[in-house]
């Protein structure tokens, strides 16, 4: 009768398993045994002989020496008395798989009502555009008999076992997927016994890394080359994919992280399955067989698809996503960019150090003040004045509340237009966290109540830029995203590596880029004292940059906005008309001093593009116009020939409305033709009846000509006019150096000198100051003088002696 010889196993014991008997002697009895086996096959009929071995080409076993020369000579055998044969081909590979693993066949029912499951996502239109026919997906059109052949396996993981696995050198086509499959089988058997969630398939995302078996039974299988690099992978899979204990990894943390939608019930683990299945693509090495490098993004969301639609490919999109997020995903994954929708992106886990590995672990190092930092940092570089004279930026002080650091940080500077800058760090309006920086904005510009109620002076001189909370936000994401890559680029292992450095040196741009446009948008609000009723109360006004182009960081943008609210004129818009348009009755009479200053301090008055220049042009033009006269103390008018004669730091000149002109040779009002009672110089002598210019009724006598002296106002006279002209004001001028230790008696002249200049100031005596003081005193006396010369807009050097 026919007689068949099965031999399994035998590398196990021709190969290392002699070496470790120790007995040399059976290395050769057992050889020739073999050699004999084969010989009597040969000969006697009815007899055959069956050795499975795996090719010596892909087996990646390490063997001693001894066992390689064995091996060798075992195959040679082989190899003159057999012939060899493949034994699994692609059609029975699952079959084979269902026998090795399961008791019995799935019953027809229960096959039917899983391919059916599954259909209506399968025709989903979006999911088949999208997903379905970018992947190649060969199955899809015979459905339910790939569901019957590979039944509890979805047919895309048996495609990928089959096709390209089973390509990978090193890779035992059955024997090692039916350790991955039955480990897998097992550890999801438990799942459902728990009452957890598992597929109705076991899709190529679902083999349970978590599951130590399952992942020892992937890396041991031939498709990692090395221990170095099995080591490196399974570090991966704790790390970026879930970790022993289900509890961790990046992808296990988004899904037990993310808030509930009306498909969490159905796919609880969407974030883990994508990982996995990016892990799987990777660890084949670096191109699959006919698919390239890693896990492309169609098979990627396909690894996340559950037989239910509530589950769309949006949320697909949003998963992976999230799971490649530069922030919050996982690290070590490298991103190929696609081209087009042929060729999409490809995702790939890398165990080489990478920039964006190297970013990430970085990233996590970063800290708040870190962040806050930058963010100052840019908003004071990324700040101009634009038309204001002065530009402020208000840093943060965290230890103190937002209203104390306004208020101590002084501001209230004399006739000087301010764009104040606020630290984001401790200033944001809107998204319902403003109250604090209303309150501190509300005590700064003098509206304070109370005990916060503050001596504010300039305050509607000062316009404040102040981020919007929710663009903070986004601006303090990228800052964490500079920052990180701006330390990994200055990393040693970076410097030293020329690919790394350049990819360093472009995403550091590209992050400074993003930050900086980010951080412009944020700045979307200013504040300001308002007051568009002259009759009505102050109050803080605010206004809101819309489109995405403008910022307050921008002192011109913020002009012109504030222009459209009438807080301010624009350039060109100050004229002689404006200025008495803006000028009350009650600001007649007023010193030039206090008109400058009421630009800078009152609300009601808009604020001046060119400042001071701007009013002594507009005090000039009006004045050149005979719209408005410039008085001096007694009340006479002062000639102003050019702007920058008109002194708006006089006490002693002031506005006043202009007078009716006279004639110069009558004295009456200014009139065309002759005077009324001009005579040539001639005396007229009897009586008149009244019609002279300016009579009243019938007199005699005898009248001068009218023309009078303008010095002495008496009838013109030859030689010069003995009558001098009062002066009203006079210039003064001194300078001295003296030493009041050698002199102690100077100190009470210098005092009563002082004295006299104090008096003088105080009765508004004095117009006009210029000077340089040098003094030597005590440090307190010192500060106290900073302090009142600030109070007053003049800059002190102060240096120790």
């Amino acid at each position: 009768r026919p007689i068949l010889i099965i031999v399994d196993e035998i590398l196990d014991y021709v190969g290392n398993g002699l070496d470790g008997a120790k007995k040399p002697e059976l290395v050769a009895q057992d050889v020739a045994f073999l050699r004999a086996l084969l010989d009597v096959v040969n000969d006697v009929p009815h007899v055959a002989m069956l050795v499975v071995m795996i090719a010596s080409d892909r087996d990646k076993t390490a063997l001693s020496a001894e066992g390689q020369a064995r091996r060798d000579d075992l195959n040679s055998l082989l190899e003159r008395n057999g012939l060899p044969a493949t034994v699994t081909e692609v059609g029975d590979f699952a079959d084979i798989l269902r026998r090795r693993l399961f008791d019995a066949e799935p019953a027809a029912e229960v096959l039917a009502a899983t391919g059916a499951l599954y259909r209506r996502v399968l025709d989903d239109k979006s999911w088949t555009k999208n997903v379905w026919s970018l992947i190649g997906s060969e199955w899809r059109g015979r459905w339910d008999e790939e569901v019957a052949a590979c039944y509890p396996f979805h047919p895309m993981l048996m495609a990928i076992a089959k096709e390209e696995w089973s390509k990978v050198t090193g890779f035992q086509r059955v024997r090692s997927t039916i350790r991955i499959f039955a480990a897998t089988v097992y550890a999801l058997q438990q799942r459902g016994k728990s009452g957890e969630w598992v597929p109705a398939l076991i899709g190529p995302g679902d083999l349970p890394l978590s599951d130590s078996a399952v992942r020892e039974a992937l890396l041991g299988s031939g498709l990692v080359e090395d221990e170095r690099t099995i080591s490196n992978y399974r570090s991966l899979a704790e790390i970026e994919v879930v970790n022993n204990d289900g509890t961790a990894g990046t992808a296990r943390r988004q899904d037990y992280e993310r808030q509930a939608l009306l498909w969490s019930a159905d796919n609880p683990r969407a974030a883990e399955r994508a990982a996995t299945f990016v892990f799987l693509a990777s660890i084949v090495g670096t191109l699959r067989p006919g698919r390239g490098r890693g896990a492309s993004a169609p098979e990627v969301k396909a690894a996340t698809s559950v037989p239910t639609i509530s589950y769309t490919v949006t949320d697909a999109d949003t998963v992976v996503e999230e799971l490649l997020n530069p922030g919050r995903g996982m690290s070590a994954v490298e991103i190929l960019p696609g081209q087009g929708h042929n060729k999409p992106a490809r995702y790939f886990l890398s165990t080489r150090l990478t920039h964006r590995m190297l970013v990430n672990n970085i990233r996590r190092t970063i800290t708040e003040v870190e962040r806050d930092q930058v963010i100052a940092g840019f908003a004071q570089r990324l700040a101009n004045s634009g038309p204001f004279r002065d530009l402020r930026f208000v840093q943060a002080d965290l230890d103190r509340s937002p209203t104390d650091v306004l208020a101590t940080a002084g501001l209230d500077t004399a006739h000087t237009t301010r764009l104040v800058v606020l630290d984001p760090a401790q200033y944001s309006l809107r998204n319902g966290m403003e109250r604090p920086t209303i309150e501190a904005l509300t005590v700064a510009i003098g509206l304070g109540k109370g005990t916060q109620q503050l001596p504010v002076q300039w305050a509607s001189s000062a316009a404040y830029a102040v981020v919007n909370t929710q663009r903070r936000g986004l601006a303090r994401t990228l800052a964490i995203e500079y920052l990180a890559r701006q330390k990994a680029l200055a990393a040693p292992e970076v410097q030293n590596d020329a690919e790394l450095k350049a990819t360093g040196t472009k995403e550091l741009a590209g992050a400074k880029e993003q930050l900086e446009k980010a951080l412009k948008r944020a700045y979307q609000h200013v504040a300001y004292l308002a007051q568009p009723d002259p009759d009505g109360q102050r109050y803080l006004d605010q206004l809101t940059f819309d489109d995405e182009h403008s910022t307050a960081l921008d002192g011109t943008i913020v002009w012109k906005a504030l222009a459209e609210r009438d807080k301010v004129f624009d350039q060109g818009q100050f004229g002689a008309k404006a200025l008495l348009h803006n000028m009350r009755d009650g600001d007649y009479g007023k010193t030039l001093s206090d008109i400058r200053a009421a630009f800078y301090s009152a609300p009601r008055l808009p604020l001046l593009y060119g400042g001071d220049r701007d009013l002594q042009q507009a005090i000039h033009d009006a004045a050149a116009a005979g719209l408005i006269d410039v008085v001096d103390g007694a009340g006479n008018v002062v000639v102003v020939t050019a702007p920058n004669q008109v002194n708006l730091a006089s006490a002693g000149l002031r506005l006043a409305k202009p007078q009716p002109k006279t004639c110069e040779t009558c004295g009456e009002a200014v009139h065309q033709g002759p005077c009324g009672n001009q005579t040539d110089g001639k005396t007229d002598t009897g009586t008149g009846s009244g019609g002279g210019f300016g009579s009243t009724g019938t007199g005699t006598g005898s009248e001068t000509s009218a023309t009078k002296c303008l010095t002495c106002g008496k009838p013109t006279h030859k030689g010069n006019c003995q009558t001098v002209q009062s002066v009203t004001e006079q210039q003064v001028s001194f300078s001295f150096t003296r030493s009041l230790l050698a002199s102690p008696g100077d100190a009470d002249n210098f005092a009563s000198l002082f004295k006299t200049l104090y008096m003088a100031l105080d009765e508004r005596k004095i117009s006009y100051l210029q000077g340089t003081l040098q003094l030597v005193l005590d440090t307190e006396t010192a500060a106290e003088l900073q302090q009142r010369l600030g109070e007053l807009g003049i800059h002190g050097t102060t240096k120790d002696m």
